[in-house]
């Protein structure tokens, strides 16, 4: 296999190099190689994909058996777009990492493959789409589905979109786990979200990593949720936590409604904490029956930490500010709940 990483140098795009690099394939990555280092053993073009000149010199290193796209998560679909027409006469499949959040019914609503996705031009700018009072619908969510549909257009049944719910592992740089392990190792109370048996579905880098390897030489097409088919309940990722930090910590449960009453902010205060019913009700029997599969939570727990004591830096990224709830807003809560 000859395949194409666009992106490939930070967590889900590095973990996919490496994957297919130990399967003796030959990878070509595509960045500006602004935020981490290219992986030993690819032929590495540097370039701005938002540039046709760019795309223009990159596609005289083909042709690929497959585009593998973790670059475009911040990308309009015009933009898109336009890679995918530049390469399109150069690759035969491409497989494009999207999300949950294309779907109308995230997180409200139990969903599979065959649930209603948002409605956006293929040649949306980034100006295109709105995010609801609720928090749902997004703007992101439309941007994702206008880049699938920009990719459907032009390689149809060859194409794949892979619709991951929360990723989680080595090398995270949203600051989600790691902001959990963190706070478990400083121990005490600890504000958690209740139910404690509520099951949550992130998966690990690395899973995603091989299945998304996996399709880049199949042959079936179509999206696919990639989500945990086991999952793991809040206390026991809390437990987890706990386990591998050694925190001398206690959860305390407090239920959605007075956690909303206190103004904690889901999905960032209390990362992986919404009170919607459909955010970890996402269907992914779809991409087990074609090869998906996830090692228990408790492992990527403990080889985050792992990675976080072996003086583990992701690549600076804004969204690592954003998670975790400021301790005196905590003890605040906690002493209500008393």
């Amino acid at each position: 296999m000859r395949i194409l990483a666009l992106g490939g140098t930070w967590f889900l795009g590095k973990q996919i190099v490496a994957e297919a690099l130990s399967r003796g394939w030959e990878v070509t990555t595509f960045n500006r190689g602004r935020s981490g280092c290219d992986v030993a053993g690819v032929r590495a073009v540097h370039g701005d994909r938002t540039e046709a000149g760019d795309l223009e010199r990159l596609a005289a290193f083909g042709p690929w058996d497959a585009v593998v796209d973790t670059s475009s998560a911040d990308m309009p679909p015009r933009d898109v777009l336009r890679a995918v027409r530049v390469l399109e006469a150069q690759v035969a499949r491409w497989v494009h990492v999207s999300t949950v959040s294309v779907y109308k019914g995230w997180p409200h609503q139990p969903l599979a493959e065959s649930s209603p996705v948002l409605d956006c031009p293929v040649d949306a700018d980034e100006t295109f789409g709105y995010t609801g009072p609720g928090g749902s619908p997004t703007v992101y969510g439309f941007q994702k589905a206008g880049a699938e549909r920009a990719v459907a257009q032009a390689f149809g049944d060859r194409s794949v979109f892979l619709r991951p719910g929360v990723i989680l592992g080595p090398e995270e740089y949203v600051g989600r786990l790691p902001w959990w392990l963190h706070r478990a190792a400083r121990g005490g109370r600890i504000l958690a979200p209740g139910p404690a048996g509520r099951r949550i579905q992130p998966v690990d880098v690395r899973d995603v990593a091989a299945f998304a390897v996996d399709q880049a030489a199949a042959t079936t097409s179509g999206p696919y949720n990639v989500t945990h088919p086991q999952g793991i309940t809040f206390q026991g990722f809390l437990e987890a936590c706990l386990a591998v930090t050694q925190g001398a910590g206690k959860p305390v449960w407090a239920d959605p409604d007075v956690l909303i009453e206190h103004g904690v902010t889901p999905w960032t205060e209390l990362p992986l904490w919404r009170a919607q019913a459909g955010v970890w009700a996402v269907d992914p029997n779809r991409a087990v029956e074609a090869g998906l599969r996830c090692r228990p939570l408790v492992e990527t727990v403990a080889d985050t930490w792992k990675w976080l004591q072996a003086d583990g830096r992701p690549v600076d990224h804004p969204r690592w500010a954003e998670h975790g709830i400021a301790p005196d807003k905590e003890a605040k809560i906690l002493a209500a709940l008393s």
